[in-house]
């Protein structure tokens, strides 16, 4: 069966990090989009407040490496979350398995 995707219409939204101005073309909404810009924004407004230049290039730098940082422990921490929850499926299904092998059919 074949999966159809309706186009979404994109929306052009202007934002500011760190002061400087952004224009951004996206089919996101609204809400989605002031979430990202204030999560970025927050991390180059620690970053430039951290580097000893407060250049902004360094700063957001420094916000990208944290953001990724964040990102890979995430998914590194989702990973093995899945591992276990895959290994207790498996058990369960074996133990599933060997009940129905060892119940006595009467009829």
């Amino acid at each position: 069966m074949a999966e159809t995707h309706k186009a979404q219409k994109k929306q052009t939204f202007d934002f500011k990090i760190a002061g400087v101005s952004y224009k951004i073309k996206t089919s996101h909404d609204e809400n989605t989009v002031n979430e990202l810009v204030e999560f970025v924004n927050k991390k180059v407004t620690e970053a430039m407040s951290a580097t000893k230049n407060s250049s902004f290039q360094n700063a957001a730098v420094l916000a990208a490496l944290n953001i990724a940082e964040e990102m890979i422990l995430l998914k590194k921490r989702a990973g093995a979350e899945l591992d276990k929850l895959e290994a207790k499926a498996l058990k369960m299904a074996h133990e599933l398995e060997n009940s129905k092998a060892s119940k006595v059919n009467w009829n």
